[in-house]
């Protein structure tokens, strides 16, 4: 089940109210200024040997009321996140799925699709194991040193879910960022993921994983309508860095 804060009739409620399909949670409104999330003390937990996971760029084209969508799949800060969703492309999971939420008014939001379902409660099963696939939460935050690399922490909300500010990440949200959606359970991205439609959804840096942008045919995404369907998807460079 996945869910967003909602596209909000004020600026303060763009903050503060959060949306799943059975209904809404409406935060206490508390006017002080949120902390700022801390970097060292959030719980780190490994998963070099996740798999699938991107050891650097991939790129997917998106076929979206004929017309294709090029979005360029960032391995280098995502790992698992990107590798889940070139894995899911490669398997053609994506193809003839549609658009189940679409918010645009009263401002562009997100345009959301991937649930095999079809109606925002699915996500991948494993054919294999007949088991479903959920992924951490993955947050890779700003490095402020270049010659440090911090590692992206996991399976811990880093943003105003946990009551802070939205962090500095690596890849924040923004008109064309591509990112996963999930439940209100940190660990439960599976294969729905939404498209930003707007600049003004830098709030949501921190608790969403964004794991790649449209790099080609915006124009097409800001044109999706609830319904629309995902003709195809499909790896079209960078499938040597998925580790399966």
């Amino acid at each position: 089940m996945s869910f967003f804060p909602r596209a909000p009739l004020t600026a303060l409620f763009l903050a503060l109210l959060v949306l799943n399909l059975t209904g809404c949670a409406n935060p206490q409104v508390d006017s002080s200024p949120a902390p700022t999330a801390p970097t060292g003390t959030a719980q780190e937990l490994s998963f070099e040997s996740y798999k699938p996971r991107l050891k650097g760029k991939a790129v997917v084209e998106m076929t979206i009321n004929g017309a294709p969508v090029t979005i360029e799949v960032d391995g280098d800060q995502a790992p698992i996140t990107g590798g889940n969703f070139v894995d899911l492309a490669q398997r053609g999971v994506y193809n003839g799925l549609v658009f189940h939420r679409v918010v645009k008014s009263p401002q562009p939001f997100v345009a959301q699709g991937g649930d095999p379902k079809g109606d925002g409660t699915g996500g991948f099963v494993d054919p294999q194991t007949q088991k479903p696939r959920n992924i951490p939460l993955e947050i890779k935050l700003a490095d402020a040193d270049p010659q440090q690399k911090t590692a992206p922490v996991y399976g811990t909300p880093l943003g105003q879910q946990a009551g802070y500010s939205a962090p500095p990440v690596a890849l924040p949200h923004r008109r064309g960022a591509v990112a996963m959606a999930r439940s209100q359970s940190p660990n439960s991205a599976s294969s729905q993921f939404y498209f930003g439609l707007s600049d003004d959804i830098g709030f949501l840096d921190g608790d969403y994983a964004v794991f790649g942008y449209v790099t080609k045919g915006m124009e097409t995404v800001d044109g999706i309508k609830q319904g629309d369907k995902i003709e195809s998807a499909k790896v079209v460079s960078g499938a040597d860095n998925l580790v399966k």
